[in-house]
Parts: structure tokens; C-alpha cells; sequence
């Protein structure tokens, strides 16, 4: 990898590290429910308008917006707004990465290699010990709703694996933009039931106000910053590059999502709440580092699975077809994140 690559995978990293405190200024702003569809109409409105359907089925369309949108966002707002610290958050939704794993393996049926296994069972350990220390400060439930994002993420990630093997060529910028149109209509009616049908209203036109300004900011850099550079960026570098080269970034998020959080927020981790997390990140990592021989069996990060796009410059393998001699194109999966 460039140097200049390099660079842009740290940007990412920045970007996606920082975006934990603009989910925390919004969230000090708006109700959870309400930012979260907020969050995705700002966008799915452009992206249906201006972006091309991807050739895949609706089923995985909705399979990747309700478990990467609805169910992610709708309990990591939960939860960050109920007492999640901000950097704490950005470590354990990481727990994304094993869930991916293993539904892969219950769901699609893929095998599970011994360092996979060992890896998934690291990062429970350690979200064990979190749990644990949570616990001595009562403040569980935040972190058992950040564990229920990182499990719909992980199902988020089943869809768009399936809706990449399934069709080749998917550009997967537009796939998880075309996905931002599935949550908004459901959080939007989660918010009206659960949170009352002014509390969105009002604190949306209160953002227009310099008192409420912070928040209109912190949702610009969510969609704009966050999503659309970095997953462009990401996408970008997934195209020029082996997956398991750049994966590993990812795993640096809650490194700056903590430092970001402990400098601006005053959000002092405790010991054996930054011990469980070295333990997570550790298994999370040896849990999706491992590479499947299939290209067509890649579930090896906790973000989503894409195609490499078929304009991106980048040659698909080439596989020899023993009864012919001839060779046919075999797409390359590989995992492409938001945050």
C-alpha cells in the first residue's frame, strides 16, 4: 500500500472515529429514533433521485437497510442517549465483526476455522468484561443495547453479502446508499409512537436556531462526512487492494472514537473497561482475518460485502474451467464499512 493510501485509510479512520461525537452532540439535540431516520432521509432522497438502482433483488436491498439502518441505529442511539459513553460505544460495536462470523456460519451455512472459532470466543470474553465492569457502575442496559446494534449490523452485513455474490459487478457505493431508503419511514413511525408526534418536530425546527445549530452540524458531518467520504474513500481503497490489507483500519475506529471522546467530552475510561476492549478488538480481529479459499465464502469483517465495481479499474480473478480450458471471470467479495 502507497503511503498516499495509507493516508486515506487513516482519514477514514478519523472520519469514522470522530463521528461518534457527532452522533453524541445530535443525540443531545434530537430524540434517538428521530435522528436515526433523519440521519438516512438526508440521504435517500438524493440517492433515489440521482443514483441508479443496483441489479440485485429488493429482499437484500431491505435486508441490509433494516439490520444496517433500522436495527444498528435504532438501539446504538438507544443506548448512547440512556448513558453509553461515546468511546465506549465506538469499541463495542465492534462486536459487529464476530456476530458477521458467525451468522454466516448459522445462516449461509459457511465453515467455521479453528482460529475463527477462537477469535469469536476471545471477543465475547471481552465483551464479558465490560459487561462486568458496566455492571459494577448499573449502567448494563447500555451496553446490552449497543451489543443489540453490533448484531444488526452484523445482519446488515448478511444482506449485502448475499445481495453481492448473488450479482456480480454491484457497486457497492451505491448499493448502501440505495439501502439509506428502508429505514427512514420505519424509525420516522418508531419515533412517532414512542417518542410523541411533536418531540421530532420541535427539535428539528429548534436546530435552525444558534442553539440548535450544533446538532444540524453534527447530522451534516454524519451524512456527508461520515457516510458519504468515508465509505467513498473506503470503497475506493477496497478496489486497489486485498481485503485483508485494509480491514484492519477499521479495527482502529474505537482507538480515536475513545480519544476523541476522553479529550472534547471529558470521558475517562476505566481500566478493565479499556482492558475488555483490547480483548474484543483482538478476537475481533483474529475472528475475521482469516482469509475463506472461495472468494464467494468472505465474511471476515464486520462491515458489509461488496463487489469491487465493474468500472473500477480493478480485474476480477480469472479462474480456468477444467471441461473447456476456457476462462470465466470470478468476482472478487470484499468488505466495504459505514458507520
Amino acid at each position: 500500500m502507497t503511503n498516499r493510501d495509507r493516508l486515506l485509510g487513516l482519514t477514514v479512520v478519523l472520519l469514522w472515529g470522530v463521528n461518534f461525537l457527532a452522533i453524541r452532540v445530535g443525540l443531545d439535540h434530537f430524540p434517538p429514533f428521530f435522528f436515526a431516520a433523519l440521519r438516512f432521509a438526508v440521504l435517500a432522497v438524493p440517492a433515489l433521485l440521482f443514483i441508479p438502482r443496483p441489479p440485485v433483488r429488493m429482499r437484500w436491498i431491505l435486508l441490509y437497510g433494516t439490520g444496517f439502518g433500522i436495527l444498528q441505529f435504532a438501539f446504538l442511539f438507544t443506548a448512547m442517549r440512556v448513558g453509553m459513553p461515546t468511546g465506549l460505544a465506538s469499541l463495542v460495536l465492534q462486536s459487529s465483526a464476530p456476530f458477521t462470523v458467525l451468522l454466516g456460519a448459522l445462516l449461509l451455512g459457511e465453515r467455521l476455522r479453528p482460529v475463527q472459532v477462537a477469535g469469536i470466543t476471545v471477543a465475547v470474553a471481552g465483551m464479558a468484561v465490560i459487561g462486568w465492569d458496566r455492571l459494577g457502575h448499573a449502567t448494563l442496559l447500555p451496553v446490552l443495547l449497543t451489543l443489540a446494534g453490533g448484531l444488526g449490523w452484523a445482519f446488515g452485513n448478511i444482506g449485502a453479502r448475499l445481495a453481492g455474490t448473488e450479482t456480480q459487478g454491484v457497486n457497492p457505493l451505491h448499493l448502501m446508499l440505495w439501502t439509506t431508503a428502508v429505514p427512514p419511514v420505519p424509525l420516522f413511525a418508531l419515533s412517532l409512537f414512542a417518542e410523541g408526534p411533536t418531540a421530532g418536530a420541535r427539535a428539528l425546527a429548534e436546530s435552525f436556531t444558534a442553539e440548535g445549530l450544533p446538532a444540524l452540524l453534527a447530522l451534516a458531518y454524519i451524512a456527508v462526512l461520515a457516510t458519504v467520504v468515508g465509505t467513498g474513500l473506503w470503497t475506493y481503497l477496497l478496489g486497489r487492494y486485498p481485503a485483508g490489507l485494509v480491514a484492519p483500519f477499521s479495527l482502529l475506529v474505537p482507538v480515536v472514537g475513545i480519544a476523541a471522546a476522553w479529550t472534547v467530552l471529558g470521558e475517562i475510561p476505566t481500566p478493565l473497561s479499556l482492558v475488555g476492549g483490547v480483548v474484543v478488538l483482538a478476537g475481533a480481529f483474529a475472528a475475521t482475518s482469516s482469509r475463506p479459499r472461495a472468494a464467494t465464502a468472505d465474511v471476515r469483517t464486520g462491515a458489509p460485502i461488496a463487489f469491487a465495481p465493474a468500472d473500477s479499474g480493478h480485474p476480477a480473478r480469472q479462474a480456468v474451467t477444467p471441461a473447456s480450458g476456457h476462462r470465466r471471470r470470478t468476482p472478487r467479495a470484499e468488505p466495504t464499512c459505514a458507520t
